[in-house]
């Protein structure tokens, strides 16, 4: 039992989860008809295809397609967060922030726009969608501007709010998102998604460019009372959600809408179908597979705490891997470094130093963002094992401390225990990895 299975693992799940394996198996070309996501498109019948990526994978899934459907594709636009970009032969790429939105996020929901704008009811818009796009497209309603924007979204992340919470706000800050985006295009549009969001809800992936929305302006209204965020937030931002809310602004398109008349969504891509790729591999090292339910979600330290004890529980005949998919969220209350998959493996060493002597640990924990980040790091992650407890921070601060001040990256990066995979191309949320050997506490 080592870093080295729990490793191979977590990457077991994320190759699965390449567009390099799902695209080809939902788009294929076929004598004079395109099919996608099992829907024949006559090829003679359309005018133009234009081609139209956002998110984390974006390139990857443009690269993909752009090898199956070829010369069919008239034009292109991919728009992917920095470092992500690919090389491609049609589309044009633009890269832009994430998780706030910046200059170049407004230039990528513009070309987006433009094109929708510049299509007509007898052509095609192949839209592929991956976690990310709600930062990488951006624009802001009337009277806002983009830093009142960023500011929301900043407000959002650092007060622990889940994704379908910040990506109702943002649609209701938004004239694309929540669907809004239809409304631009008499197109056939069929969209790809690949989910990053618990219960692979499609309203929520990417804050619903093609997908009917089902919240109003009083969701949104309720998520910045919740939070307290009224008096954090800019004058411009809660003014626009207040009109919203006293019905002075139409709200986001719901099912039934005309624009939704020649729009198909198919999800194409889980974290349920990461955590089979994982727990097949974890199977043929030898451990004894569980995989726990429902989604995580909630706060990361607190999960971190209750993944521990669900590990201690496994049976103990055999090596024992656990493994748990989904998205926590991180109240930030520090100045420090990290991600919430950081901070999940930091407080399950804080949890386990409290629990159990160093000298018997047969544990090892590792969180990882399928996407390649965790929060504004270079890392996906962390992860730790026996060697953990030995390896501490040689500055005389222990780990309580580091998570205190929500400084995980730092932590790991003294003990060399970060996961640094580089951008993989794909993004279907976190996925953790527990792997335990009662037998050999027992001989402790």
């Amino acid at each position: 039992m080592s870093t080295i299975d729990a490793t191979a693992i977590f990457l077991a799940g994320v190759e699965a989860v390449k567009p390099e394996h799902f695209i080809p198996m939902h788009v294929r070309v076929e004598n004079d008809f395109i099919i996608i996501a099992g829907r024949r498109v006559d090829i003679a019948s359309v005018n133009r295809v234009f081609l139209v990526a956002a998110g984390k994978a974006a390139s990857s899934m443009a690269l993909e397609t752009e090898k199956i459907v070829g010369s069919h594709i008239d034009a292109g636009i991919v728009v992917t967060k920095y470092h992500h970009a690919l090389p491609l032969r049609i589309c044009k790429t633009i890269e832009a922030g994430h998780p706030v939105p910046d200059e170049n996020s407004i230039a990528g929901g513009k070309a987006v726009v433009e094109i929708f704008k510049d299509s007509t009811p007898d052509d095609l818009i192949i839209m592929l969608v991956s976690g990310g796009a709600s930062a990488l497209l951006a624009d802001w309603p009337p009277g806002c501007t983009l830093e009142d924007v960023q500011l929301t979204v900043q407000a959002l992340l650092n007060c622990g709010a889940a994704i379908d919470e910040v990506n109702t706000i943002r649609k209701h800050l938004s004239l694309i998102k929540g669907g809004q985006l239809m409304h631009y295009t008499a197109a056939t549009v069929i969209a790809l998604l690949i989910s990053d969001v618990p219960g692979d809800d499609l309203s929520v992936i990417a804050s619903g460019l093609t997908v009917a929305d089902n919240t109003g302006f009083e969701d949104a209204w309720h998520i910045i009372q919740y939070y307290q965020l009224m008096d954090m937030l800019p004058g411009s931002v809660v003014d626009w959600l207040r009109q919203g809310v006293e019905k002075k602004i139409k709200d986001t398109p719901r099912q039934g809408d005309k624009c939704f008349e020649k729009v198909y969504n198919k999800i194409v891509a889980t974290n349920e179908v990461a955590l089979q790729a994982a727990a097949r591999k974890a199977s043929s090292l030898g451990y004894d597979t569980h995989v726990l339910m429902p989604p995580m979600s909630g706060e990361a330290s607190l999960q971190a705490k209750y993944f521990t004890e669900q590990l201690k529980q496994l049976p103990g005949d055999q090596p024992g891997c656990l493994l748990w998919g989904g998205e926590t969220t991180v109240t930030v209350k520090g100045s420090g470094r990290g991600g919430r998959n950081q901070e999940f493996v930091l407080a399950a060493l804080c949890h386990l130093q409290k629990e159990l002597k160093a000298a018997n640990m047969h544990i090892t924990i590792l969180s990882g963002g399928t996407d390649g980040t965790d929060g504004p790091t270079d890392a996906a992650g962390a992860v730790i094992d026996n060697a953990s407890f030995t390896a501490m921070p040689p500055d005389g601060i222990d780990a309580e401390q580091y998570l205190l001040n929500n400084d995980a990256y730092s932590f790991f990066k003294q003990t060399g225990s970060l996961i640094i995979t580089g951008p993989t191309q794909t993004n279907v949320m976190d996925i953790v990895v527990g792997l335990i050997n009662m037998e050999s506490i027992a001989k402790n």
